[in-house]
């Protein structure tokens, strides 16, 4: 679709809370406010022309490889928050966009991320077919005090679950949706840790896409204030994940 009028470089939404994305305690989910994120990043890359849609006149997606979240607080239900984001770089394949969540004037939540272009039918990386220099770029505005980054994983990594891709955990791209590879892991976590939002940050690295029917392995290990996680198909990882602790 063509550049909408309202565009602009800093792109900014409100969302509403609703109790299907709250755990018990009343407080959203990690998954959830993943989705709200890459949802909102959806949104500008929509009215900027950069789309899924926009992409996929020429077989491309954009595909998330990095993200970074520093938590201070988790909103609750009926809580508005407002989702801003703008575009850091955005160089041949590579991007890397800045998120804030806020409530009113207090930031909660900063989030970085790191996407790639992806042809859809050879499913490889490649360079943006699009135009997008009417996007400004903030190379200065960070959203985060860290920055993406590598998650290192572990020799002393000890499996603690096994599972089968089925067809919920797809997404429109036919592969695993990112924010499930989370899910999975949180799964595995003791829930008191989570009702009582000891996790900090969370660190994901994408790294192989995963299909349906595809068997997989979990393991983890802790050290320390953190916890790191690896989803493994045949030895290899397609997935990390490092929790930092309050």
């Amino acid at each position: 679709m063509p550049i909408a009028s309202n565009f602009t470089s800093v792109f900014s939404k409100d969302w509403e809370i609703n109790f299907t994305q709250c755990t018990p305690n009343g407080y959203l989910k990690y998954t959830d406010l993943c989705n709200i994120l890459q949802l909102t990043a959806g949104d500008h890359a929509e009215v900027g022309g950069i789309s899924f849609n926009d992409m996929q006149e020429f077989n491309q997606a954009w595909v998330l490889s990095r993200m970074k979240l520093e938590i201070e607080a988790l909103p609750k239900w009926r809580d508005v928050v407002t989702v801003k984001t703008w575009i850091i770089s955005l160089e041949n394949s590579r991007s890397v966009r800045a998120l804030e969540v806020y409530v009113g004037d207090k930031k909660l939540i900063g989030c970085e991320t790191f996407w790639a272009v992806f042809n859809t039918k050879i499913r490889r990386p490649e360079g943006l077919a699009l135009p997008h220099e009417h996007f400004e770029k903030f190379p200065d505005l960070l959203s985060t005090s860290g920055r993406v980054k590598k998650v290192e994983l572990y020799e002393e990594m000890k499996n603690i679950n096994q599972r089968k891709v089925v067809l919920s955990d797809l997404d429109i791209v036919n592969h695993v949706n990112n924010v499930k590879y989370l899910e999975w892991c949180l799964d595995l976590v003791d829930y008191k840790t989570i009702l009582k939002q000891k996790i900090s940050s969370i660190d994901m690295n994408f790294m192989k896409e995963l299909m349906l029917d595809d068997e997989v392995a979990i393991d983890e290990f802790q050290v320390e204030d953190k916890s790191v996680f690896a989803i493994l198909k045949e030895g290899k990882a397609c997935f990390a994940l490092e929790l930092g602790f309050k």
